[in-house]
């Protein structure tokens, strides 16, 4: 396959749609995987001198949903400065396509932070410098969506969506900081920094299933949305009509 083809929104398009099933029966299985492990077959509480309870069970959404709202950013951004240096339309179609994914999982990992902070800190939301940050890119998302929508001419939306989103990149490492702190007396965080090889594999590979399937999901998501704004930009083109009275038959 030559590659450097897929650049064109008339290549990429039929090639997304044979991943898209692909990728959303791979988030499936791994999603139900995950859930099912982490959820009824892990001990009945973490272990350690200051176990927790049956909600801590919610770190099996939570925690790869937190890892999938900055991967998704920093895809977002990395696409964003593609579409900038090379002027290339799928880039920017596919930047505005992360976009609903990416604010999707950071709400779900805000949402799911407030549920476990309940019973674990007596508190729905702490301006914690983690829930803080993780805020702040939430907005980021919601900003380049409106940006986007707020401009009707589609080459200076692009441009300027990307921009923001390049801007806005300097979160993704003061989320990580702001949990992972070298010196944890400047940025005291509710948050436990955990080290990798200390977690149980009975906790850490059905949260790593869990991962992989949110991955896979963003995949499937994505390159559906890309697939509709490809047929939306290209519409007056000879093949996306072709397309759209194909899938009108059927």
């Amino acid at each position: 396959m030559n590659w450097f083809k897929l650049a064109s929104p008339a290549a990429f398009y039929p090639f997304a749609g044979r991943l898209i099933p692909r990728f959303g029966l791979a988030a499936l299985v791994l999603v139900l995987i995950g859930f099912d492990w982490g959820f009824f077959l892990t001990s009945d509480q973490l272990g350690g001198s200051n176990p927790q309870k049956e909600y801590y069970r919610i770190i099996f959404v939570h925690v790869p949903a937190a890892w999938m709202s900055m991967w998704l950013y920093l895809v977002l951004a990395a696409w964003s400065a593609i579409g900038l240096v090379f002027n290339t339309r799928l880039s920017f179609m596919m930047a505005k396509a992360v976009a609903p994914t990416g604010a999707i999982f950071t709400f779900l990992a805000l949402w799911t932070g407030a549920l476990w902070g309940r019973p674990s800190w007596g508190t729905y939301w702490d301006w914690d410098p983690r829930l803080t940050s993780e805020l702040l890119l939430f907005f980021l998302y919601i900003g380049y969506i409106a940006l986007h929508s707020a401009i009707d001419d589609t080459r200076r939306a692009d441009r300027a969506a990307a921009l923001l989103a390049i801007v806005g990149l300097v979160m993704v490492p003061v989320i990580f900081l702001s949990i992972n702190c070298p010196d944890p007396t400047q940025c005291a965080s509710l948050h436990q920094r955990s080290d990798p090889g200390s977690i149980h594999l009975s906790i850490l590979i059905p949260m790593l299933s869990m991962t992989l399937g949110f991955w896979a999901y963003s995949f499937a998501a994505v390159f559906a949305r890309l697939r509709t704004i490809i047929l939306t930009r290209e519409a007056d083109s000879a093949w996306a009509r072709e397309v759209i009275a194909q899938e009108a038959r059927t």
